[in-house]
């Protein structure tokens, strides 16, 4: 009798403690993805500059892999080349991509987005951009090209075909159900899990940054400073090598509109037990707008930061660099300040053992439609204007998130204005059967363009709505607010619709 006893006892233990673990560790999900940059050379209508250039195009995209061959994904276009620098758009990616052979594929698809600028005939800013490619597949890499077509079908001129180039990354990642989100478990407690691997590290930044103008091409606005609020993104290759990407807008100092996003990579450098950090950074992409003159767009970017920890993962970054044009006509210094947040996320084996937990922690992907309902112009009558709008949201605990979000317009006659905001948020519980959600938030930022009345560029856009749960992943989102422009006449009111990725990410604490 005992032996059963015993026999039993062990049994119900021992399968507590395996409930336990599958109960307590979520699911290690993966995701395939792949990053792209294209080029495309626009043949361009001839308007208010004789004997135009082509615009030469370029985008930065990601897009995740699900069945049947299909993608989807978001992208973002810049011109670096002809006479429209400034030039910018946001868009979303769908598409097929079949392969004949173990390395040759088509790839069919459609990019659907909104903006404009430098003075171009883009009417609101709607634009198609099809294509349809043959690529080789090197594994590691694969490139591709073939046919497109560009239209700015809302009233704007734009519209030809054209060859185009692409040349596209593996980017994979991994994530747990967000329901997992803000839960904080031993990291031994890993070990014999799949998340047992090597973490990978990123930092994110909010920073300001003024530009010094100079160049013997800018007329009344050199030796003026311009103002500008903006994001970086980096990912670490391994401990010092590094690749960023980072995106400004002004906000003081010149006209609204003036944008900038650069693509590169550096080197990091620690020091003082990693409490100070020394980068050099080095980037290539695309500027222009609000009656500055960039030539087609194309700029290097040099830069020096250095960091230093104020609170565990949090540092404070002062940064000072270059930006120029490779003729030189336009040419300015950088300095700047920002506050950075560095995150170890998606495995523990790591030889650091400072790191004693893991915690999971949200992250939200919005895609949505704006629409201001009486948006203010400086010239032309107030009529509703739409845009285009991603959002990005980290979760600072269950209640709070912060918030990035860029935005370009694509119907009502505005196609050259942009946003560039940041700002923070609070959510509810779950309600209704586990279903809906409220929140409401407040963004503040650099907007412009478009002959909308921002003034020098800053505006405040508070709002509230609610997010419909549709999948585990995949969200129904709605809100409506107001945006007020310090400076200009811009004062509406809006309402948009979307949906909302949201996943959760492991974090090394």
């Amino acid at each position: 009798m005992k032996k059963y006893i015993f026999l039993f006892t062990f049994t119900l233990i021992f399968t507590q403690i395996l409930f336990s673990q599958t109960e307590i560790i979520p699911e290690k999900i993966t995701q395939k993805g792949f990053a792209k940059i294209d080029f495309l050379s626009i043949e361009m209508p001839i308007t208010n500059i004789p004997n135009e250039q082509n615009m030469g195009f370029t985008g930065i995209h990601y897009n995740l892999n699900f069945k049947n061959s299909f993608y989807t994904g978001v992208g973002i276009y810049g011109a670096i080349s002809g006479d429209r620098g400034g030039f910018f758009t946001l868009g979303i990616n769908a598409g097929l991509k079949k392969y004949l052979s173990n390395n040759f594929y088509l790839d069919t698809g459609l990019h659907f987005g909104g903006g404009g600028g430098a003075g171009a005939p883009d009417g609101g800013g709607a634009f198609i951009l099809p294509h349809f490619n043959l690529g080789y597949d090197f594994k590691n890499f694969s490139i591709n090209s073939g046919w497109s077509y560009v239209n700015f079908f809302d009233e704007g001129a734009i519209k030809n075909h054209q060859l185009n180039f692409s040349i596209e990354i593996p980017l994979d990642f991994n994530y747990a159900k967000y329901t997992s989100a803000e839960k904080e478990i031993d990291i031994e407690k890993f070990k014999m899990t799949k998340w047992n691997q090597k973490p990978k590290k990123n930092s994110l930044m909010v920073h300001f940054n003024n530009l010094k103008i100079k160049g013997n091409t800018q007329g009344i606005n050199n030796g003026k400073t311009i103002k500008l609020a903006g994001f970086e993104f980096t990912s670490y290759i391994n401990n010092n090598w590094f690749t960023f990407l980072k995106v400004d807008g002004a906000y003081d100092g010149i006209r609204a509109g003036y944008m900038d996003v650069f693509l590169g990579g550096g080197y990091h450098l620690s020091l003082n037990k990693n409490n100070t950090n020394i980068l050099a950074k080095l980037g290539i992409g695309a500027a222009g707008g609000g009656g500055i003159n960039t030539d087609g767009g194309f700029l290097l970017y040099p830069d020096l930061s250095i960091e230093q920890r104020v609170f565990n993962d949090l540092f404070l970054t002062i940064n000072k660099g270059y930006l120029f044009t490779p003729s030189k006509d336009f040419y300015t210094s950088t300095f700047g300040l920002g506050i950075k947040y560095y995150l170890e996320r998606n495995g523990v084996k790591t030889n650091n053992t400072s790191f004693t937990k893991g915690k999971f922690k949200g992250f939200d992907f919005i895609l949505k439609q704006d629409m201001y309902l009486n948006a203010q112009r400086m010239t032309n009558p107030t009529e509703a204007m739409h845009q285009i709008s991603l959002q990005v949201n980290f979760d600072l605990n269950k209640t709070f998130f912060v918030a990035g979000q860029t935005s370009f317009a694509n119907f009502g006659d505005a196609g050259a204005y942009a946003e560039g905001l940041v700002g923070l948020g609070i959510k509810s519980r779950l309600l209704f059967n586990n279903s809906t959600n409220f929140f409401t938030q407040i963004l503040g930022g650099a907007a412009g363009g478009g002959n909308i009345s921002t003034g020098e560029g800053l505006i405040i856009k508070p709002s509230a709505g609610l997010n419909y749960k549709l999948s585990n992943n995949l969200k129904l989102r709605a809100s409506a607010g107001y945006v007020k422009a310090k400076g200009g006449d811009l004062s509406t009111t809006f309402i948009n619709f979307g949906i909302k990725y949201n996943i959760s990410l492991l974090k090394l604490k």
